[in-house]
């Protein structure tokens, strides 16, 4: 772990890492006690009171020297990400890529957000009030194992570009694709116990760093079920959350359509990361008139889609992360299938070398299951995507709108008027038009609903590790 600048052992048992394709443990890592996390937190609390007043332009240069480091060891930390988490190695590049630039975009955006003045009404005589903002302290940036790095640089790069200081916690089956950012941002300069990072449970580790009564804010990733235990907890303490949680992410393919590329975002959108995704397409709804198309289009990309370990050669895509999430998907799929909905394509491991020693599943199509099949009202997180044939755009909306999700949503149509009315309509934090899950730095991401609260991304993150503050001057 990394504890006030220092390499830490641990004193406790340890966490097997596994690799995902060959259900094999090749690293450990220190399951933190709660006692290790209090030190953690010490550790950021005493160097929040020097951080705070460095100026906004070196905080800015610490990112910018950190993405420097990670770019020019980029080999190094994409065959870790594959390793750990199982993704194929085209995959992981691209995730090392969003975390750079999400670095650099809030090494840019640390001098660029001021405070404000204005002249007051005169009824209680002349003055002028100002408005300052102020970072807020401790934040425990709490990260899951689907998108290491990416979802470490949405809290760690905003959290310090405001002035605080971070205890990072990642998911105890990938962790160490942290702990090597960590090492480079100490390399870098990085003034002590400005990040930490404690690794282990979330029982132990994560609800001791929730918990503390000196974090004074919470950006946690993760499933709604612990996010709304999260906020529970924080609620205690009245600190500050964010909270980026499940999604259901409907896609509405229309019958005036780019097919072709309709078909190939919702191949990408659902088997991207094996669709461990919390952007990821879990429920397709299709123009009748334009149905049977769009169906025989997606067997045929899942048919070619080559599946196998991470580091294999024109993979596409890889393992489930871990065996409980394989049976889990394995669940819902069958739920649906004994329920009346048709296999297209999948619904079953792929046979043989090399996939008996990993956690693999085939990309998997399921047509018309019921509308409270679990694939329908919980969230997939893995390669199985439901498709309903509907009516009209109507239909297709409140279809798309009949869950307690919402992050993403994305409509497929030339028609204008038809993208604006889902725009207008569909409950969701994010909405693309003929383009599916590409998160922006600068636009800010977050979902409604049972998906989380505050938001990521943007000049507006910064809202959420800041606080502000009224001072009035009498002349």
């Amino acid at each position: 772990m990394w504890i006030g600048g220092k390499a830490i052992a641990g004193t406790g048992r340890r966490l097997s890492v596994r690799n995902p394709a060959t259900a094999e443990a090749f690293e450990e890592v220190p399951a933190a006690s709660t006692e290790e996390v209090d030190a953690a937190v010490g550790a950021s609390a005493e160097a929040f009171v020097s951080w705070r007043r460095v100026d906004a332009a070196e905080r800015a240069a610490h990112l910018r020297r950190l993405a420097d480091a990670a770019e020019n060891h980029a080999e190094e930390l994409v065959a870790l990400l594959t390793r750990e988490q199982g993704k194929p190695t085209l995959e992981a590049q691209g995730e090392l890529r969003h975390f750079l630039g999400g670095l650099r975009y809030y090494a840019e955006a640390a001098t660029k957000v001021h405070g404000s003045y204005q002249e007051l009404p005169s009824q209680f005589g002349p003055a002028y009030g100002l408005v300052t903002r102020r970072p807020m302290g401790v934040v425990a940036a709490i990260t899951p194992w689907n998108f290491p790095l990416t979802l470490l640089g949405n809290k760690v790069g905003p959290a310090l570009a405001a002035g605080n200081t971070v205890v990072a916690k990642p998911a105890e089956t990938t962790p160490l694709t942290t702990l090597r950012l960590a090492e480079l941002l100490h390399e870098g300069g990085i003034p002590a116990g400005v990040l930490n990072v404690v690794t282990g449970t979330g029982p132990v580790a994560g609800q001791a760093l929730v918990r503390h009564p000196l974090v004074r804010k919470i950006a946690f990733t993760g499933s709604t079920a612990v996010g709304k235990q999260t906020m529970a907890a924080a609620a205690e303490q009245l600190k500050r959350v964010t909270l980026e949680l499940g999604g259901s992410d409907p896609m509405i393919i229309c019958d005036d359509a780019d097919l072709d590329r309709a078909v190939s975002a919702a191949s990408v959108g659902r088997f991207f990361n094996c669709g461990q995704a919390c952007l990821a397409t879990k429920r397709l709804f299709v123009f009748e008139r334009v149905a049977d198309e769009v169906i025989e289009g997606l067997v045929g990309k899942a048919a070619r889609l080559r599946v196998g370990p991470g580091t294999a050669e024109r993979v596409l895509m890889g393992p489930l992360h871990t065996q409980r999430q394989r049976a889990l998907i394995e669940e819902q799929v069958a739920d649906a299938v004994d329920r009346g909905a048709k296999v297209l394509h999948g619904a079953a491991r792929p046979p043989g070398e090399p996939y008996d020693r990993g956690w693999f599943y085939q990309p998997t199509l399921l047509l018309e299951p019921p509308r409270d099949a679990r694939v329908a009202t919980e969230e997939t997180f893995g390669p199985a995507l439901p498709i309903w044939r509907v009516a009209d755009l109507d239909e297709a909306i409140e279809r798309a709108n009949a869950s307690s999700y919402g992050l993403g949503s994305s409509i497929w149509t030339r028609d204008l008027h038809r993208a604006s009315l889902a725009a207008e309509r569909l409950e969701a934090g994010y909405t693309w038009v003929n383009t599916i899950n590409k998160v922006y730095d600068e636009l800010p991401f977050g979902g409604v609903k049972q998906s989380g609260y505050g938001k990521e991304h943007g000049i507006e993150a910064l809202d959420y590790y800041q606080e502000t503050k009224s001072l009035v001057v009498r002349h």
